[in-house]
């Protein structure tokens, strides 16, 4: 949607957890590092959240057997080719993180690599 206006929200993206918003974020795209240029209009996107249905591509990791033994390989192959490299986060740890676990996360990994 563009807006004619130089901005809608001062942020890149903005989440919307209240059960009464039909939408789960809006993006301001010019808050991106492309679209600095953009003087006197915006663009945003509305981004709803899809129903899972059985059958559907899941969102998050599944910590199922396979999974983890997929997971597992990608570690052992990456720390041969990469051992100085630091994998963390949903996508590096491969699971599922809150807020406050990931946060506790990087905290633990920071502590580990550097010490207190």
């Amino acid at each position: 949607m563009m807006i004619l206006q130089d901005n809608y929200q001062g942020n890149a993206v903005v989440n919307y957890t209240d059960a009464a918003t039909p939408f789960t974020r809006i993006i301001e795209h010019k808050h991106f590092e492309f679209g600095k240029g953009n003087k006197g209009k915006t663009v945003i996107t509305h981004e709803y959240p899809k129903t899972w249905h059985r059958g559907d591509e899941p969102y998050y990791p599944i910590n199922n057997k396979r999974n983890k033994e997929l997971y597992s390989s990608y570690v052992k192959m990456a720390r041969k080719d990469y051992p100085n490299v630091i994998f963390g986060g949903r996508l590096g740890q491969y699971r599922y993180y809150n807020m406050d676990q990931i946060i506790m996360a990087a905290l633990q990994t920071v502590k580990k690599e550097f010490g207190e």
